[in-house]
């Protein structure tokens, strides 16, 4: 059980204690403060919080390795040192997330142009391997924060004691995920409400995926765990690896180039699981190895399975685990509720989220990065500094995102023609990609708020927020206008507006009231 201690006991430490006499003056300023976060989430009241009575240069952790904190490391940064902080953490996530995003476009345009049943037969295929996928989070969130947390206190050892018990986990866990894969697909696909043509080309799919779900486990798990010691560097060069892979492998086998032979759909499923593969591989030795940029490694001895650091591992990551398994069963529900509406409905809902998940990367990439610096500082013990980086992180999220949108708005036929020439699957297309477009703004402040709160171990109310979003919004409204009323996908994804707006307010809520920082892991 997660333990709150009182405010009283944590005002001890000498980084965040001030004299008595400034108390009232403490108040002031942080009332300035929470008023510019109310005003407007844009980038200049991200960054304003008001008149500072000390600051200090500043450092980075990102990629800095497992040293121990600086003096002053309890003073508010300067904006500047903020902004370095986290883009220098931020921006090789967007890099990785759109090498990892390649893959599924690669395979949507190879496969798109085979007609709408393999374009929806891989995206059906997709949205169950995403699903066992969401498993992972219950390793992977627990490693990035628990990582976090003795880099940030200067505990190197405990730090890799902790990617080792991970590791395990991700092999436990990867294997398990991949029984649905091979032994359920067929029936599971039949269950989304698949046509039968749709159901033969997807199970083939599945079945190739799921022979690498153990190495796709070690993969995603691998890679948080370098995340939470700053190295968002080396996921990204892995992820590079990931993608040439798969474009190489899905290419040739899909297409049948020379003398291979014409697979399709199954070429391009042994591309994904070749490419993930190929990158779990490269992950385990980089830790096994200690040779990330971060100087992480895992010895014989952190591989040793130790009951108490598993529970601390799934006392963070299980509630996120059951977030993004629920949130991937939310997608599935959605998915059955658009294939009602025909395959057309569902190849254009599914082009617009693949085209749009490129808007997507930069609120995961704050988000990473707000994880790892939250989960860094506190281990400082630093608060101020961790909150400081959220709202930095969190206005930088929302012009980048915003900004993508208004494109993706505006050239949304374009873009689509792209990766089809069927005119009712742009037609239905349009919709999704305007809808996703309007999303963004609550996107962003859900990504960034939700990583610093499971930064530092507050991962229960994401998931309560999760849940409430999705059983009250979500799915009734999708339902009721999709279907009930007849608007189509235009009532879906009005549905997702509104269930983005309720999570990201309660998330936002929740970081501004500042329990977080009382939460010991």
């Amino acid at each position: 059980m997660e333990r709150i201690v009182t405010q009283a006991s944590y005002a001890s430490d000498a980084a965040e204690a001030e004299p008595r006499p400034r108390r009232i003056v403490d108040l002031k300023v942080q009332f300035r403060e929470r008023l510019a976060t109310i005003i407007s989430s844009c980038w200049s009241a991200a960054v304003s919080f008001g008149p500072r009575r000390k600051t200090t240069r500043g450092y980075s952790s990102a990629g800095g390795g497992l040293g121990a904190a600086p003096e002053g490391a309890g003073d508010v940064p300067s904006r500047r040192s903020t902004v370095a902080q986290v883009l220098n953490l931020a921006w090789p996530v967007v890099i990785e997330q759109m090498l990892g995003m390649a893959v599924g476009l690669v395979n949507t345009y190879i496969v798109g142009h085979l007609g709408a049943a393999p374009l929806a037969a891989v995206g059906l295929s997709t949205q169950l391997s995403n699903l066992m996928v969401a498993l992972f989070s219950a390793v992977g969130v627990g490693s990035t924060a628990l990582v976090a947390r003795h880099v940030g206190a200067g505990e190197r050892d405990e730090a890799e004691r902790i990617a080792g018990q991970s590791l395990l986990l991700a092999m436990a866990v990867g294997l398990i995920a991949a029984v649905p894969c091979l032994v359920w697909g067929r029936w599971l696909l039949t269950v989304l409400g698949g046509a039968a043509d749709v159901v033969a080309l997807g199970r083939t799919y599945l079945l190739a995926v799921g022979t690498t779900m153990p190495l796709m486990a070690i993969l995603f798990i691998g890679n948080a765990t370098l995340r939470g010691a700053g190295d968002t560097r080396t996921p990204m060069a892995v992820m590079a690896a990931v993608n040439v892979t798969n474009v190489l492998v899905s290419w040739n086998l899909v297409r049948g180039v020379g003398p291979l032979p014409a697979l399709g759909v199954t070429g391009a499923g042994i591309g994904a699981a070749a490419g993930v593969g190929v990158g779990g591989l490269i992950v385990a030795t980089i830790l096994l190895r200690g040779r990330s940029t971060a100087g992480l490694g895992v010895t014989s001895r952190a591989l040793r399975l130790h009951p108490g650091r598993v529970r601390r591992l799934l006392r963070i990551g299980l509630p996120s685990g059951i977030e993004q398994v629920l949130m991937r069963l939310a997608q599935l529900a959605l998915v059955a509720i658009v294939a009602e509406l025909g395959t057309a409905a569902y190849a254009g809902h599914q082009l617009g989220i693949q085209m749009l998940s490129v808007a997507f990367m930069p609120g995961f990439a704050f988000s990473v990065a707000a994880t790892t610096l939250v989960g860094q500082e506190m281990g400082r013990q630093a608060p101020r500094r961790a909150e400081s980086c959220v709202y930095t992180a969190s206005g930088i999220a929302a012009a980048l995102m915003c900004s993508i949108g208004v494109v993706a708005f505006l050239l949304a036929e374009p873009l689509l023609r792209v990766f089809t020439s069927d005119a009712e699957v742009i037609a239905q297309g349009l919709y999704a990609v305007r809808g996703c477009a309007l999303v963004e703004l609550s996107l962003a402040a859900y990504f960034v708020f939700a990583g610093a709160l499971r930064g530092a171990g507050d991962t229960r109310f994401v998931l309560l927020a999760q849940v409430t979003a999705i059983s009250l919004v979500r799915l009734p409204l999708a339902y009721r206008l999709g279907l009930t009323f007849g608007l189509g996908l235009t009532g879906v994804w009005v549905a997702i507006v509104l269930d983005m707006t309720a999570r990201a307010t309660m998330l936002t809520l929740r970081f501004r009231r500042g329990a977080w920082k009382w939460i010991r892991v």
